[in-house]
């Protein structure tokens, strides 16, 4: 009578990845992260065509870009442990999906009521996509590579916003139906990342059962100083950049008489480009410089800001923006750093999720209120007054920080 085959006690063993496939993942991560971004930023340029399709203005305009914010604020608080718990590949899959679905609501939108919605899913998609793309980057790359994963992260997040809106605005420009060709477009491109992610393994090591609660918002008491005064330094940088998102394209074309989609979307390219410039000044910037020099460029692109809307000029719109987005991306990267590095490891997760709930609540609100002022006044010195709000901010945190420094000296 023969025996049974023995039964190996070993575990079995995990084929590693090819070579083929450890490139191919983090491009297709990367590619995903940055479709579902850029179409946050796609309606940008549009907006005056929106306006004059159906009847609204400027303050409707800051409306509907401020649900965009205040979606991806619910999504960070209801949703950003998510990608731990069940996975990184469904979490991405979702936030693809959530973006194809934007997409297709903005290419049969006839109403704004379509918008609104279609803007508070994008929100959700881009909230979803934010943590779990992340963590999927730098578990699926060597952290000791030729390109880091920090690196890869920024470019796609911020080219996303960046490309998103000059994107939308050339295909608005040249190609036919500008209401329609920009979302066929960056649906398709989200719909590739959706195909494209669920060919890629799980990063994730360990997962557990969903558990959706309200996150509360955490600052640990031994970074509370440093962490405020970076949240509101790169808060206010984020509010010139919504403000900018949202009535670039009405200044353009009401005030400079420029019809350019193409232009809008050059304007708010160069914001967050020198966004994510910004954050790289960080690694040759001394970190007790870094959000002193912020706060410098932060009051200085609202002076080129307020210049722009008093003398009607384009190149100190350009000027500011690109200074802004420098700013304030080394504030954000000194908060980031700040949480990181000096936080306990078990409240880290909760602090970067506060520290972004603040910078997105300062992205809308400012908007909604600057679009109340046009109202009021016009946009030329809504404008202004805005900026003039914006440097006060900054100063008041450049002061704060020179008298902590100067107390830590006495002391």
């Amino acid at each position: 009578m023969r025996r049974p085959p023995r039964q190996s006690l070993e575990a079995p063993r995990v084929t590693p990845p090819s070579r083929r496939a450890r490139v191919l993942a983090p491009a297709i991560l990367a590619f995903t992260f940055w479709a579902t971004m850029a179409g946050t930023t796609a309606p940008t340029p549009l907006y005056p065509l929106y306006g004059h399709a159906f009847g609204f203005g400027p303050f409707t305009v800051t409306v509907v870009f401020a649900v965009y914010a205040f979606g991806v604020v619910a999504g960070l608080l209801l949703f950003g442990r998510l990608s731990d718990q069940i996975g990184r590949r469904p979490v991405l899959m979702a936030a693809a999906l959530l973006a194809i679905v934007a997409a297709a609501a903005f290419l049969v939108a006839g109403d704004v009521t379509i918008m609104l919605a279609a803007r508070v899913v994008s929100g959700l998609s881009a909230a979803l996509v934010t943590g779990a793309a992340t963590a999927a980057l730098a578990e699926a790359m060597p952290p000791d590579g030729r390109v880091r994963p920090a690196t890869v992260v920024l470019f796609a997040n911020m080219g996303g916003l960046a490309g998103g809106t000059l994107l939308a605005g050339i295909l608005a420009d040249l190609a036919p139906a500008p209401l329609r060709t920009p979302w066929a477009v960056i649906g398709a491109l989200a719909l590739v990342g959706l195909v494209g992610v669920a060919s890629v393994p799980e990063t994730a090591p360990n997962r557990s059962r969903p558990s959706l609660r309200l996150q509360r918002p955490h600052v640990p008491a031994e970074i509370r100083g440093d962490f405020l005064r970076s949240a509101m330094a790169a808060g206010a940088g984020f509010a010139v950049l919504g403000v900018l998102t949202a009535v670039t394209g009405v200044f353009l074309t009401g005030v400079l008489r420029l019809p350019s989609h193409t232009l809008t979307g050059v304007v708010v390219f160069t914001a967050f480009m020198c966004t994510a410039a910004g954050q790289l000044l960080n690694r040759v910037v001394r970190p007790g410089r870094a959000l002193v020099l912020a706060c410098g460029g932060l009051v200085a692109g609202a002076g080129l800001i307020a210049l722009a809307m008093a003398a009607v000029s384009l190149p100190a719109l350009l000027a500011g923006a690109a200074v802004n987005g420098l700013a304030t991306g080394m504030a954000l990267g000194y908060g980031v750093t700040v949480i990181t590095t000096r936080a306990a490891p078990d409240h880290r997760g909760a602090s970067v999720s506060t520290f972004f709930v603040i910078l997105y609540s300062m992205l809308a609100v400012p908007a909604v209120g600057v679009g109340v002022m046009i109202r009021l006044t016009g946009l030329r010195p809504a404008g202004e007054i805005f900026s003039a709000v914006v440097a006060v901010l900054a100063l008041a945190v450049l002061l704060s920080l020179l008298g902590s420094r100067g107390a830590s000296r006495r002391a």
